[in-house]
């Protein structure tokens, strides 16, 4: 096995760091800028190189590049090791590929370059109160009133919305076909009245999650994506991307860098933790783990690189990712001990081996569990369809 890359990658990956050497983080007037402003600018530039949205046609404001998977890892690699911005938040990231496989040409033109810059901010409409996993249970409707959708109804755990200028959404526009037929997919326009946010508080204190409420509220006929009463098929476009973006060992490499770190400053009966038996054993359990899923990367970027499907073992990528990162937390709260009790870092898991950062990881890594689609709900998708399992018993009964 041979995991170097040839001369004509690492010849392209130098002219990425120098491109970062000279770009991020921004100088001169340009640090001036606001941080959206900043990332807008920066982003403009490293389209412009080839670096982001390659996989766009320069008519929707992408980069358009021969599609390479090798150049692309060493981008997000090299992005990645100082901290550059590289794609554009989870919901808007998710919205890209399902415009660009469903999407009218006015959608494309109108929707997809401001979204690449970041410029226009999109949360995702799916979840509601009583359907959370079973999604074709949605209740939401959109009804057709001369050139316009009337929305009304409920989302919940919606990420960002408070901060979103658009959301997707999914709606029922045909209440009497079956369950996973007669949902449509809308875009709507989140600044107008007939739209209320209310902030969901979690455990940490933050306010990432919303209840958003739909009162008669307003999109053009147009703004569908894909076919009436088709919209089931347009969202698995963007779950699909959801889940591929979940996995990859890259983030739960740098927490166990950090971690190891925490573990050399964290002073237990006079030495440092490192020292005792019982915590490098945990730390040597989860190294194996974290390599492990390293390879596995490995494993299926030969396959992507070679044009073939990584099968069942793609599938697998958020379930192992959420299962280390809920250890690696776990070990992290029990390093800081008592400090455990203090308040959680507000802000999402960042550098640093202080005990909020470490009681902030503890509890995303809760909620991780159960983004993009929960643990349960993974496990089914892989027995049934990486395993050929029978389905679950209550699916059966059509519960």
């Amino acid at each position: 096995m041979d995991l170097r890359y040839s001369e004509e990658y690492e010849e392209f990956r130098e002219e990425v760091r120098a491109f970062l050497a000279e770009n991020w983080p921004p100088k001169g007037a340009e640090a001036e800028l606001g941080p959206s402003e900043r990332v807008a600018s920066f982003r403009k530039r490293a389209i412009e190189r080839g670096y982001l949205a390659r996989a766009l046609p320069r008519k929707y404001g992408g980069s358009e590049q021969t599609p390479d998977v090798l150049r692309a890892v060493s981008i997000q690699e090299e992005f990645g090791r100082v901290g550059a911005p590289q794609d554009i938040g989870v919901p808007g990231a998710q919205l890209l590929p399902t415009l660009l496989a469903h999407g009218t040409e006015q959608q494309k033109l109108r929707y997809l370059p401001p979204s690449i810059l970041g410029e226009l901010v999109w949360c995702q409409g799916y979840s509601e109160p009583g359907s959370g996993s079973d999604l074709a249970s949605i209740q939401t409707r959109a009804e057709l009133v001369g050139d316009e959708w009337v929305i009304n109804g409920q989302k919940i755990w919606t990420s960002g919305a408070q901060q979103a200028d658009m959301i997707y959404l999914l709606c029922r526009t045909e209440p009497d076909a079956g369950k996973h037929a007669g949902i449509s997919y809308l875009l709507l326009d989140m600044r107008q009245p007939g739209i209320d946010v209310r902030p969901l508080r979690m455990m940490s204190g933050e306010a990432h999650f919303n209840e958003v409420f739909f009162d008669d509220a307003r999109t053009p006929a147009d703004h569908i994506v894909g076919k009436r009463g088709e919209g089931w098929i347009v969202s698995r476009s963007t779950l699909s991307s959801e889940r591929n973006a979940a996995g990859g060992a890259v983030a739960a490499r740098r927490q166990f860098r950090d971690l190891v770190q925490l573990a050399r400053n964290t002073v237990r009966d006079g030495r440092p933790a490192v020292e005792d038996p019982s915590v490098r054993q945990r730390l040597v359990e989860l190294d194996g783990y974290v390599t492990a899923a390293e390879y596995s990367g490995y494993r299926q970027l030969t396959c992507d690189a070679r044009g073939q499907s990584p099968g069942i073992v793609g599938m697998m990528n958020k379930e192992i990712s959420n299962s280390i990162g809920f250890m690696l937390a776990n070990l992290g709260l029990d390093l800081i001990g008592d400090s455990g009790l203090e308040a959680p870092d507000r802000q999402l898991p960042g550098p640093g081996d202080g005990a909020a950062r470490w009681v902030g990881e503890f509890m995303f890594a809760r909620g991780f569990a159960i983004a993009g689609g929960t643990a349960n709900i993974q496990r089914n998708i892989i027995g049934e369809r990486g395993l050929g399992l029978p389905r679950d018993f209550a699916a059966q009964r059509g519960k």
